[in-house]
């Protein structure tokens, strides 16, 4: 599972809307695809292209903005996390968390649901997002083996690529940018809420991987 759109609130795509938009550019759906689910710097130097400026100078003002945004609206455990967890774990499968910023961030946050957790608990996924293959690599599982729960469809991207089930929780906002492109991208699960992740849905997704028909 992701940690921020997914057991957290999402703390990144409205801040990168605010940096966009205070440089005078427009936040568009192709612009938000470009950034999230990047490695930092890959982002930040996509960002610079379109906004100018260099890499090290979009990092910087981004995590300052980043430090304001989070004041304004405090990063916070999601509804139905909880839950989600304690069901994962009464059905006995392996379940970690990923993203893209250290570790400290998870021990913070989620620290308190560590027991919910197999280890090593977080991957910091920075170095090779989206990080489908080398997730489930690095657990030496199959495809059909494995789901992954994130919110931006670059990760249903690769999922798809590499044959993963997949279930989306895009972020509810006035764009939706992020549950029009899993739609096109073909993901068959996109829920509004985690409680709607319940041992039924979980079921039909490991029937599907069963059957190599997640994607299908």
């Amino acid at each position: 599972m992701n940690i921020d759109g997914v057991l957290l609130n999402d703390s990144f795509s409205p801040v990168m809307r605010r940096l966009v938009e205070a440089r005078g550019g427009t936040y568009s759906a192709a612009f938000e695809r470009e950034l999230l689910s990047q490695p930092q710097r890959v982002a930040a130097q996509r960002a610079a292209d379109v906004l100018g400026g260099t890499a090290e100078q979009v990092l910087t003002d981004y995590f300052a903005e980043r430090e304001a945004y989070v004041r304004e609206h405090p990063v916070h455990v999601l509804d139905g996390a909880a839950g989600l967890l304690a069901t994962l774990r009464s059905l006995g499968v392996r379940t970690i968390c990923y993203g893209g910023l250290e570790r400290s961030h998870f021990d913070r946050y989620l620290g308190r649901f560590a027991d919910f957790f197999d280890e090593p608990g977080y991957l910091c996924t920075n170095d090779f997002r989206p990080g489908i293959r080398e997730i489930t690599e690095l657990f030496g599982f199959r495809a059909d083996q494995v789901l992954f729960i994130d919110d931006v469809a670059r990760v249903a991207e690769a999922a798809r690529e590499h044959g993963v089930a997949f279930i989306g929780h895009p972020a509810d906002s006035a764009q939706a940018f992020q549950r029009r492109m899993m739609v096109e991208a073909g993901v068959r699960h996109i829920v509004n809420s985690l409680k709607e992740i319940d041992e039924g849905l979980l079921r039909t997704l490991d029937e599907e991987a069963a059957a190599g028909s997640v994607w299908h």
